[in-house]
């Protein structure tokens, strides 16, 4: 799985967000755009530290599901959203697309940094398993819209 700390993959999200417009058919869930842009900034403002979610780390999931975060396997369609990262509420797509803009430039210039907090849900990543997972998670909602 590619990482959104390489320049490459960086630049592949940027031009598909770029790509990406409103009028975008989804692919499977119920998501609209908009409410996926807006989604899409949740585990960006995890990784940046600028909103804390009250999130328990439970040992069950995390055997069952971390390894899955960063893995080379793309995530099955209309996998489960953990309830604290539904989407319900309509969204603005043009702002919600230029505020996950600048969250991912935000990550971009950081990507030197060794060095993460953990995840409030399931502990300890390394710099590399932090990457594939904010790569993945964009290229999933990406794919679900086509991009």
């Amino acid at each position: 799985m590619k990482s959104i700390f390489t320049e490459e993959a960086f630049s592949e999200i940027k031009t598909r967000l770029n790509n990406l417009n409103e009028d975008a058919p989804r692919q499977w869930g119920k998501m609209t755009s908009g409410q996926m842009v807006h989604h899409c900034q949740l585990p960006l403002n995890v990784i940046l530290e600028k909103e804390k979610f009250d999130m328990k780390p439970n040992w069950i999931v995390n055997l069952l599901f971390k390894k899955s975060m960063y893995s080379d396997k793309p995530w099955r369609k209309n996998m489960p959203t953990a309830p604290g990262f539904k989407e319900t509420e309509p969204r603005d797509f043009t702002s919600e697309k230029a505020k996950l803009d600048e969250l991912i430039e935000e990550l971009g210039t950081q990507r030197e940094k060794e060095n993460w907090k953990p995840h409030p849900a399931f502990g300890k990543f390394t710099k590399e398993q932090w990457g594939k997972m904010q790569y993945k998670h964009l290229d999933h909602h990406f794919r679900q819209f086509g991009v």
